[in-house]
């Protein structure tokens, strides 16, 4: 078994989820009492929050390259980065390593691909969902990308930073955020990527009949195929 690196604590919610899930399917893959082998950072949310909010990307790369160098030298076969958001450093932290980066947005496009999407709807951060380095991914593998209108765009970033990150989930979010969901379908999506790792905590499958992409799990799934 290789041993999965996790950059995480961004949140430490979402990251929780993503230990849970790469130990569940390991155990899923090998039976008996086989558990994931794991070296992980887990950074302090609060001070990345802050840089985010001033756009200070270069520093924010430098903090994650640092600890993902740490993460190598811990032992780690691979890298992944436990949020959606901060894949926009992600080039910078793959060039501070020698192991490869397992990208959430290629393993969200490959799952999308395999079951036939071609046009999607995008939720997340404001920065995932109106900067390039997200969407830009998603359409190298051919798919077309949906986001939402801006006061949409700023309800979802406001819920994820003011509640989910928190560990607050609340039914007049999950409301309004299954409204989006159902207007990025009227508008032609065959399916929405959760591309925020806090938003499974809210939204379900069960919730709506619009496929959902939860891309914390399928960046964990991919975690597990590397590893076994």
């Amino acid at each position: 078994m290789k041993t999965v690196g996790l950059l995480g604590g961004m949140s430490w919610e979402s990251s929780l989820f993503y230990y849970k899930a790469i130990n569940e399917g390991v155990k899923a893959k090998l039976g008996d009492l086989h558990s994931a082998k794991i070296a992980m950072v887990s950074v302090d949310f609060d001070e990345i929050e802050r840089l985010q909010h001033t756009q200070d990307w270069q520093k924010l790369g430098d903090i994650l390259a640092k600890e993902a160098s740490n993460i190598e030298k811990a032992g780690a076969d691979c890298l992944l980065i436990c949020t959606n958001t901060m894949h926009k450093v992600a080039p910078q932290v793959q060039s501070a390593i020698n192991i490869p980066l397992i990208h959430i947005a290629d393993a969200t496009a490959k799952a999308l691909i395999k079951d036939g999407i071609k046009k999607v709807g995008l939720l997340g951060t404001a920065f995932t969902m109106e900067q390039d380095f997200y969407k830009s991914r998603l359409q190298a593998h051919g798919l077309e990308v949906l986001i939402p209108n801006k006061k949409d765009i700023e309800l979802i970033h406001s819920v994820i930073y003011n509640e989910l990150c928190l560990g607050e989930c609340k039914a007049v979010s999950k409301e309004a955020y299954l409204k989006i969901i159902n207007k990025l379908e009227k508008e032609g999506a065959e399916g929405v990527i959760l591309g925020c790792t806090e938003i499974g905590m809210l939204i379900k499958q069960t919730d709506t009949g619009v496929k959902l992409y939860d891309t914390t799990y399928i960046h964990a799934q991919s975690a597990v195929d590397f590893a076994c």
